[in-house]
């Protein structure tokens, strides 16, 4: 273990293979992404047999109250103080929890109506809190460069997208024999026994700053207003909202949208959607790489547009025709990928202006917002795309037959509210001042005046080799 006294360079980084061990949680979360943002809902609907109404409803109401708990966990992630660090303890009491809200929801019982949706969901996304938060915590504060955040995140989204392609590769298998709903239970027993591995990898081999309490610490409601006030922080909540809220839309209509409207059956349209997950690794790769040359913001208002025309072009591909809808598919792929990343990468950057500016560490409940944000957005993109696809007539239930003017209506839906609000979320980085430059002038000044105190010793990984941050041990 590093000594007490000693103080790591913020230039020093994890290795890749140090980095890939720590991103591994993120095979779960990346599995969970796509399977209970395409896939469950849809099952509800259509082999369970609860109502669109009631399914959208669950999905958003449950998502908008469960927002509220991530600042509560955030603030108190950050004032937490353990042997064994601030965030690895939270880690590691995320898997029992998600574990058990996978199983509820993946294994509904025959009788499952509305309240049974409701109180899986709440158990689940609890523990998503738990795992997502501790994650990125731990995350930020191992990468303190600016460019190195790009780098971290990147990684995270690669191993995400390798989770999600995982996983897809179930209902494909599966649908050849028409079992729908052995596909979506095959997915959940292999989530639950992902998560557990994925934390304890990650836990055992990776370092963890132990920062002394300090009265700077405290957080009372001036400081919380202070925070969640501030305009850069703002941007990005809003940012991150509609950057969910847009490709949440599409996730939640993919199954329907491909059927009815573009012609493929099961199988096909998981491969397209296989093929649009795994182009988000050469996405994490190609984005992370702009964003290092033009800035994140920058990088994500490019994306933004991108992502938007290439949705106005899937809707001129061929009826049934695989492969002009998988070209499609890999390039809103590859952008989509940028969104989450590159926003959890800039509120990295946000937490050290406010550690700089108040002395405050506030990583958690700053990636707290970012969770928050995601919630509310797929939330309401389960809710109101949904409520929107009932208006119209349209009819979900298995065997269903739908007229002519309930596909238009479905036609519609789809596609208006993703470009709406992937568009809107590349605007509101129109402005965006906190680029590569000023972020290094921060750290500059941080890392001189870190170097004028006292330092906290580094916690190694469990059983791993030694490894030191990518910030001095006083920044956590």
């Amino acid at each position: 273990m590093a000594s007490a006294n000693s103080t790591p360079s913020s230039h020093h980084r994890l290795s890749m293979p140090a980095l890939l061990g720590f991103s591994l949680p993120g095979l779960a979360l990346g599995a969970l992404a796509v399977s209970v943002s395409v896939y469950l809902p849809h099952y509800y609907a259509s082999h369970v047999g609860i109502s669109l109404a009631a399914v959208g409803g669950a999905f958003g109401i449950v998502r908008l109250f469960d927002g509220g708990l991530d600042p509560i966990l955030g603030v108190t992630m950050d004032q937490s103080r353990t042997r064994f660090g601030r965030y690895r303890p939270w880690l590691i009491a995320s898997a029992p929890v998600l574990m058990l809200g996978v199983y509820l929801l993946f294994e509904p019982p025959p009788t499952a109506g509305m309240g049974y949706l409701f109180a899986a969901l709440a158990v689940y996304y609890v523990g998503i809190s738990l795992m997502t938060l501790s994650h990125v915590s731990w995350a930020s504060v191992i990468a303190g460069q600016y460019h190195e955040r790009s780098r971290v995140f990147g990684v995270f989204q690669m191993v995400g997208v390798t989770g999600a392609t995982v996983i897809l590769i179930l209902p494909i298998l599966l649908a050849r024999k028409g079992a729908s709903g052995a596909g979506v239970s095959a997915m959940g027993w292999f989530i639950v026994a992902l998560a557990p591995l994925g934390v304890l990898l990650a836990t055992l081999r990776t370092p963890e700053p132990i920062a002394k309490q300090t009265h700077e610490d405290h957080l009372d409601w001036r400081d919380y207003w202070a925070i969640i006030s501030r305009p850069d922080v703002l941007r990005i909540f809003a940012a991150d909202i509609c950057l969910t809220l847009g490709p949440g839309w599409m996730s939640a209509l993919y199954l329907f949208y491909f059927h009815d409207s573009r012609g493929f059956g099961a199988g096909e349209a998981s491969r397209l959607l296989l093929v649009y997950i795994a182009a988000g690794v050469a996405g994490a790769l190609t984005i992370s790489r702009l964003a290092m040359r033009i800035g994140k913001h920058r990088a994500q208002m490019a994306a933004s547009t991108g992502y938007s025309l290439g949705l106005l072009l899937l809707t001129l591909t061929p009826k049934g025709a695989f492969w002009p809808a998988a070209a499609v598919m890999f390039g809103l792929g590859l952008l989509a990928g940028s969104f989450p990343m590159l926003d959890r990468a800039m509120m990295g950057d946000v937490a050290d202006a406010i550690r700089l500016e108040q002395g405050k560490r506030r990583i958690g409940l700053l990636f707290a917002m970012i969770t928050t944000a995601q919630k509310m957005a797929v939330g309401l993109s389960v809710l109101l795309s949904f409520a929107m696809l009932g208006w119209i007539g349209y009819q979900a239930k298995d065997g269903a037959t739908n007229t002519p003017q309930a596909i238009h209506g479905l036609e519609l839906v789809y596609l208006i509210g993703p470009v709406a609000f992937v568009m809107l979320g590349g605007a509101c980085y129109i402005g965006y001042s906190l680029d590569a430059k000023r972020h290094g002038d921060i750290r500059a000044q941080l890392e001189e005046r870190d170097a004028m105190g006292a330092t906290a010793p580094i916690l190694e990984g469990f059983g791993g080799e030694p490894t030191v941050p990518t910030q001095a041990a006083g920044t956590a």
